[in-house]
C-alpha cells in the first residue's frame, strides 16, 4: 500500500468515527429513531463532496457532519434537520439539484436544504444591493421554516470554530458580520449558548491580545471565585435541600466578549467589573404547574438570607422574552460586599433558554404562547420586506432595530398587552396598533396624561393614541421612532408625499421658465439650485413644491449675471454646486503613487516619513498607534484606517469585506496622535495644579484642551492630548490616578 492510499484510508476512518459520534448522539436524544434515513443522507452527501477539500486540508464532509452534530446536540434538533445539514453544500457545490434530493429523501428535507442554497455563500455578496438582497431572502426563508436558519446558524458556528485557516482579511469580513448579523439573531431566537460563542469567537479574531489577556485574568482569579461563591451558595442549598427541592445549582460566569463591553463601556479595568458571574439555580418542579409558584419559592429563601436589589427584579416568568425565555432574575449582596445576581429557572425554562425555539416543539402542546411570539416577530419582518429601504445599509439597521431591543410592555385602553423594544415613543405604539393611526396621529395619552408623539414609554404604560384626519407624516417624526415596522411605514409614506410635491415643484418651475421666456435646461436649473446652496435637484423640486422656495422675481437676476460670476461662486463655495458629496474629503496619502493596487491579502504596514503617510485616519474613532485597527480600502485606493470596534468599520466589514486589509502599526515617534482621557475624583484645594503638573512633566504629551467640572465635592475632567501611542495614554493614566483624590482616569471615545 503506498503513502497516499494509507492517508485516504485513514481520512476514511477519520470520517466514520465522526459520522458514529453523530449517530450516537442522536441515538441518546428524545426524538424518534430514523437512523437510516440519516445513514442515507451520510453516504450520498459522503459520495457528492468525494475528494473536495475545505482550506484547511482536510476533507469536506467533516463540515457538514459537524453541522448536523451542532444541529441535534446543541439545538436540540432531530432527524429531518440532521440530513437536510449532511446535505446543506450538495446542490450549491456539486451538480445535483434540489428535485435529485426530493425524490431521494423526501419534500420537507428538499424544502430545507434549497432555502440554505438560496442563502448560500454567507448572507454578504460583493455589493452592498447583493448583500441585502441576500439577507432579505435569509429572512422569508426563515417565516417558511424556522429550520433554515437554525441550520445556518450552526453552519455559521463551525466557520467561526475553524475560522483560523482563514486569510486575516477575510477572517474580519466574517468575524464582522457574525457580530453584526448572526449573534443579534441567535439572540432574538433565544439560541443563547450559540449567541455567547459567535461573540465570544469573534472577538477572539478580533482582538486577539485582549481577547488573550481577559481570559488569562479570568483564570487567575478562579480560585478566588470559586471561595466568594461557596461562602454565598452554602446557605442557600441548606434551605432548599431542607425543603425538599430537587435542584441544580452552578456558577455561570461571564463571557470573555460580555466583560471586555462592560469594560468598554464604563471605561473601567478587568479588576472593576464586579458582576463577573451569575448564580444560577436549575429545579424540577414536582408539577408542572407549579413552575411559577416554586420559582418564587426559591426567591423566598434567597431574599431570607440576602439583602435584595430593589431595582433589579426581573420577572420573566410571568411575561416571558418575545424571544421565549422565561426565568425570575433578583440581584443580592453577597457576603463580600458585591452585588450577585441569581437566575432562577425550572429545567424546562433552562432548555428553552440554551437552545431557543427549537427546545419549543420539544415541548410543544397545541397552541404555544411562546411559538406564537415566535410567529408575530416573523410577520413583522414580512412586512418589513413588503417594503424594503432602498438604501442597503439602511436596510439592515432597520433590521437591526428590532435584533437588539431589549423588550416594555405596554397596554391599550382596553388593557391589551403590547410587547415594544425599550426607548420606543407613542408614535411606535401607533405605528404598532395599525399603520393609518400611525400616519394620522397627533398626540397620545400616557396614564391618561397628554404627551408629545416623541414621548418615551415605559413597561406598564397604559396608553391611548389621539388622531385627526388632517394630520399627515412629518419628516422629523424620523427622529424619534425606534420600531423597524414604524421607521419602514413612514419612510414609504414620506416617499410617496416627496414624489407628490416634487411634480407639484416641477410644474411650478416649468411655469417660472415659460413666464420670464427662460429655457428649461439643466444649467438654469443648476443656477437655481446653487443660488440657494441645495445638493440635490429633488431637494429644490421639493421646497419648490411645498411652497418653501417662492420662484419670484427677485430670482431674475440669477439669469442677467455674466457667466463668469456664476462660476466665480462656484470657486469660491465648491461644495454648493451640484453633485458635491461632502466637505469631508479624505487626503490622498503623499507615499501612495497614483493608481498603486493595495494587495489584500496581504498585512498593510502604516507607516510615516515626516509630514508623509501611507494611509488616513478616520474620523469617527481617531485610532492611535497601539489600537487594535483595519483598514478600509476606499475607490482611489487610500487606506482609510477605523479601530476594529468602530460601529462604521461594523457596517463596513458587514458589507465591504472585499475592501478590508489587515492593518499594523510601523514605528510612529514622529507623529503625534489626538486622544481624550476622562478624569474622575474628589474635588480639592491644587487638584488641578497637581493633574497639570503631572501632564506637563512628561515630555511626550501636548496638551490641546483641558476641561473640568464640579459637582458636590466632586470632578469630572475631560483632557485633550496629542499622543504618539497608546503606551503614552496608559502612562499618563497611571501617573495622574497616582494623585491624591483622583479615583479614575480613562482613555474615552469622543
Amino acid at each position: 500500500m503506498d503513502k497516499s492510499e494509507s492517508v485516504q484510508q485513514a481520512e476514511e476512518q477519520m470520517i466514520r468515527r465522526e459520522f458514529d459520534i453523530l449517530r450516537d448522539g442522536y441515538l441518546n436524544s428524545n426524538h424518534r429513531k430514523k437512523v437510516e434515513i440519516i445513514e442515507r443522507a451520510f453516504n450520498f452527501a459522503n459520495e457528492a463532496h468525494r475528494g473536495v477539500r475545505r482550506r484547511s486540508g482536510e476533507p469536506y464532509i467533516l463540515h457538514p457532519l459537524a453541522v448536523a452534530r451542532i444541529v441535534n446536540q446543541e439545538m436540540g434538533l432531530g432527524s429531518t434537520s440532521i440530513c437536510a445539514a449532511l446535505l446543506h453544500d450538495v446542490v450549491e457545490d456539486t451538480d445535483y439539484t434540489v428535485e435529485d434530493i426530493e425524490n431521494l429523501f423526501g419534500k420537507k428535507i428538499a424544502q430545507i436544504v434549497a432555502g440554505l442554497t438560496k442563502i448560500s455563500g454567507g448572507i454578504f455578496g460583493d455589493k452592498a444591493s447583493v448583500q441585502a438582497e441576500n439577507f432579505r431572502k435569509l429572512l422569508l426563508t426563515m417565516s417558511e421554516d424556522i429550520r433554515v436558519i437554525l441550520i445556518k446558524m450552526a453552519d455559521r458556528l463551525h466557520n467561526m470554530r475553524t475560522l483560523g485557516s482563514m486569510a486575516p482579511n477575510k477572517q474580519y469580513k466574517i468575524a464582522g458580520e457574525t457580530l453584526y448579523i448572526y449573534a443579534p439573531l441567535a439572540h432574538r431566537l433565544g439560541l443563547f449558548a450559540v449567541k455567547t460563542e459567535l461573540e465570544d469567537l469573534s472577538f477572539k479574531y478580533e482582538h486577539p491580545d485582549a481577547y488573550q489577556e481577559i481570559s488569562k485574568k479570568i483564570e487567575e482569579s478562579e480560585i478566588n471565585r470559586q471561595q466568594v461563591y461557596q461562602n454565598f451558595a452554602a446557605p442557600i442549598k441548606a434551605k432548599l435541600d431542607e425543603m425538599g427541592i430537587k435542584y441544580e445549582m452552578k456558577a455561570r460566569l461571564k463571557s470573555v466578549y460580555s466583560i471586555w463591553s462592560k469594560m468598554q463601556t464604563k471605561n473601567i479595568p478587568f479588576e472593576e467589573v464586579y458582576d463577573l458571574y451569575a448564580v444560577r439555580i436549575i429545579f424540577t418542579p414536582q408539577k408542572d404547574e407549579d413552575e411559577k409558584k416554586e420559582c418564587w419559592n426559591i426567591y423566598s429563601v434567597i431574599t431570607d438570607i440576602y439583602k435584595l436589589h430593589p431595582e433589579r427584579i426581573r420577572d420573566w416568568v410571568s411575561r416571558p422574552k418575545s424571544n421565549g425565555y422565561r426565568a425570575l432574575h433578583v440581584t443580592v449582596m453577597g457576603p463580600d460586599g458585591n452585588w450577585i445576581e441569581v437566575q432562577i429557572r425550572s429545567r424546562k425554562m433552562d432548555e428553552i433558554a440554551e437552545r431557543g425555539f427549537a427546545a419549543h416543539w420539544k415541548y410543544k402542546v397545541g397552541g404555544n404562547d411562546e411559538e406564537s411570539e415566535l410567529d408575530k416577530w416573523l410577520k413583522t419582518i414580512k412586512e418589513i420586506l413588503e417594503n424594503p429601504e432602498p438604501n442597503a445599509l439602511d436596510f439592515l439597521d432597520t433590521i437591526k432595530l428590532n435584533l437588539f431591543a431589549s423588550e416594555i410592555f405596554v397596554f391599550t385602553p382596553k388593557g391589551d398587552l403590547k410587547v415594544l423594544p425599550m426607548d420606543a415613543t407613542a408614535l411606535d405604539f401607533a405605528f404598532t396598533l395599525h399603520s393609518e393611526m400611525g400616519y394620522h396621529c397627533i398626540a397620545a395619552k400616557v396614564n391618561h396624561k397628554l404627551v408629545p408623539l416623541s414621548q418615551k414609554l415605559q413597561s406598564g404604560d397604559q396608553v391611548e393614541i389621539l388622531t385627526s384626519k388632517s394630520q399627515t407624516p412629518k419628516d422629523e417624526w424620523l427622529n424619534f421612532v425606534t420600531t423597524a415596522k414604524a421607521r419602514t411605514k413612514l419612510l414609504a409614506a414620506l416617499r410617496k408625499d416627496k414624489k407628490n410635491q416634487i411634480q407639484a415643484g416641477e410644474q411650478k418651475l416649468a411655469e417660472f421658465f415659460e413666464k420670464n421666456k427662460l429655457k428649461n435646461t439643466p444649467e438654469n436649473i443648476s443656477k437655481i439650485q446653487a443660488h440657494y446652496a441645495l445638493e440635490k435637484k429633488d431637494d429644490l423640486l421639493c421646497k419648490i413644491g411645498t411652497g418653501e422656495i417662492l420662484l419670484d422675481d427677485s430670482l431674475k437676476k440669477l439669469f442677467k449675471e455674466k457667466t463668469e460670476n456664476v462660476f466665480l461662486r462656484y470657486w469660491r463655495n465648491p461644495f454648493s454646486a451640484v453633485g458635491a458629496k461632502s466637505q469631508s474629503v479624505a487626503v490622498k496619502p503623499e507615499s501612495l503613487q497614483p493608481g498603486e493596487k493595495i494587495n489584500r491579502k496581504e498585512t498593510y504596514i502604516l507607516k510615516e516619513e515626516g509630514n508623509r503617510k501611507n494611509y488616513t485616519i478616520a474620523t469617527c474613532c481617531n485610532p492611535i498607534p497601539g489600537d487594535d485597527v483595519l483598514g478600509y480600502v476606499n475607490e482611489n485606493e487610500e487606506v482609510i484606517v477605523h479601530k476594529r470596534q468602530c460601529p462604521i468599520a461594523m457596517r463596513l466589514k458587514s458589507s465591504f469585506g472585499q475592501r478590508l486589509v489587515e492593518a499594523r502599526w510601523d514605528e510612529h515617534s514622529d507623529y503625534s496622535f489626538p486622544a481624550v482621557i476622562e478624569i474622575k475624583g474628589i474635588d480639592g484645594v491644587g487638584v488641578l495644579n497637581e493633574i497639570t503638573r503631572v501632564i506637563s512633566g512628561d515630555m511626550s504629551v501636548n496638551i490641546k484642551t483641558l476641561k473640568i467640572d464640579t459637582q458636590d465635592g466632586l470632578f469630572q475632567g475631560i483632557l485633550g492630548i496629542m499622543v504618539h501611542d497608546v503606551k503614552d495614554v496608559e502612562n499618563l493614566c497611571t501617573n495622574i490616578k497616582k494623585v491624591q483624590n483622583v479615583k479614575s482616569a480613562n482613555r474615552i471615545s469622543m
